[in-house]
């Protein structure tokens, strides 16, 4: 940012610091500023801007600051910027790489403003919101079939490290650029510095970048940062949406770290801690993001989320909090990965709350629950085939559990943003094919492949790529 205070703001100074203890800053003002009102200050040819989140009384307020706190000290000028925290937005932030505050980390220019939008808007009227009833084709065979995405809906992608769930995230940038002609924003919650920059290279060399955003608040920034910068990314999804009519991929890589920034300045603020030490304000908090993202009559906003399960529990507060706006799940299982099945989805634990007959139509939901029989009944006979040999199962069983295992290597397949790594050109599978080849394995039609002619493939009809 400008080393200066804007000449702008030299005579809105609102008042001075009075304490400094990490990230929060106590000032004393003149008059109160509203909650939420960016201020800032200047010190060591940097500028700083805090969050105001609480009144302590009727000449005080405590504020999160959105940068390191080293140079601050008591006694200095605080300015009013006269508004809540906001962004730069125009068409031309596409293909770019910046920060909360909407200046580029690229080392390109900074964003030319059409507008300046607060990152903490309410969201759509009610009256200008439309139902999600429609399937949105990815391409991926196994989440189209088990577990479709819907138009406008939001998932939540539940994986641990190292099974695949970056590669996952790039090929569904991929297929919303490539098949729907959209354009994807991606909100990076704590990243690492080094996952950071090797999504942002990866990104470049599928190709997907041009029609992309990336919105990064790093994990050694402040909490105040990580706290908003979902929030950030999301007035520029809403942007793309609104104002350029765009069918827009929002994916936020961690939304678990949002939970975890909010949880840290609900306590740097002093507040009571409520279940399992989180804040009391996490269900309102995590609905604040979760509301906003909706389809209009503008557009639609698609949201993938990366969600991190702390010690495998699914029944934890802040992972309840997220799965109860989820409209998919998606798991990925270390077993799958294990198998050497990309993506790594688990078949069984994976769901849409568009697995309905009436949405789906007979055909679908019959084939998608056949599939998931097969496997079901292959996983619990798993045990069994590992102690006495397939040879001691039923005539029937064994058919089941052959049909499962060409199955399960069929619903795995070849991604576009890895094809310089596999040596395996990327696939991508329309919902028809997919249906039809599932429909020829439950028939038996494919009882005399091998597994091997199953696997990393496309659909298996004559004639297809």
């Amino acid at each position: 940012m400008d080393a200066r205070i804007p000449p702008n703001l030299e005579t809105n100074a609102i008042g001075t610091i009075t304490e400094v203890q990490g990230p929060v800053v106590d000032i004393a003002c003149r008059q109160l500023p509203p909650l939420h009102q960016a201020l800032c200050t200047s010190a060591n040819h940097d500028v700083y801007i805090f969050e105001v989140h609480r009144h302590l009384d009727e000449r005080h307020v405590r504020a999160i600051t959105l940068h390191r706190t080293s140079g601050l000290k008591r006694g200095m000028t605080v300015y009013d910027t006269g508004a809540p925290l906001h962004v730069p937005v125009s068409p031309d932030c596409l293909g770019r790489l910046v920060n909360v505050f909407g200046l580029p980390l690229d080392g390109g220019a900074e964003l030319p403003a059409v507008e300046f939008r607060n990152v903490l808007a309410k969201p759509a009227p009610l009256h200008e919101t439309i139902g999600n009833k429609e399937i949105l084709e990815t391409g991926i065979k196994v989440i189209d079939l088990l577990c479709p995405f819907i138009r406008g809906g939001k998932t939540g992608l539940f994986g641990g490290a190292g099974v695949g769930k970056t590669v996952l995230i790039m090929e569904f940038m991929h297929a919303i650029v490539h098949l729907h002609k959209g354009v994807s924003v991606f909100a990076g919650v704590g990243e690492r510095i080094r996952e950071g920059h090797e999504l942002w290279r990866e990104m470049q060399a599928a190709g997907v970048m041009p029609q992309s955003l990336m919105v990064f608040g790093q994990m050694d920034e402040s909490p105040g940062v990580r706290f908003r910068v979902g929030l950030s990314a999301l007035t520029y999804a809403e942007y793309l949406r609104d104002t350029l009519h765009k069918e827009v991929l929002f994916l936020m890589d961690n939304v678990f770290r949002f939970v975890q920034a909010g949880s840290e300045i609900s306590g740097l603020l002093g507040r009571m801690p409520a279940t399992v030490g989180y804040q009391p304000t996490l269900i309102s908090e995590v609905a604040e993001l979760q509301d906003r993202i909706i389809s209009t009559t503008h557009g639609a906003i698609t949201s993938v989320q990366a969600v991190y399960v702390p010690a495998d529990d699914m029944t934890d507060p802040a992972v309840s909090a997220i799965l109860s706006h989820l409209d998919t799940t998606v798991v990925l299982s270390r077993g799958q990965a294990g198998k050497g099945i990309y993506p790594a989805v688990d078949p069984l634990q994976s769901g849409s709350q568009l697995m309905d007959r009436h949405v789906l139509g007979d055909r679908h939901y019959t084939l998608a629950e056949g599939v998931r029989e097969h496997l079901a009944r292959y996983h619990e006979l798993e045990d069994i085939i590992a102690m006495l040999g397939i040879e001691e199962l039923t005539e029937q069983d064994r058919r089941i559990v052959l049909r499962a295992r060409k199955l399960q290597r069929y619903l795995s397949q070849p991604f576009h943003v890895v094809a310089d790594h596999s040596g395996m050109a990327g696939v991508s599978v329309s919902l028809a094919d997919t249906l039809a080849d599932c429909e020829a394995f439950l028939r038996g039609e494919y009882d005399d492949m091998t597994e091997d002619q199953c696997y990393m493939r496309g659909t298996l009809r004559e004639g297809a790529t």
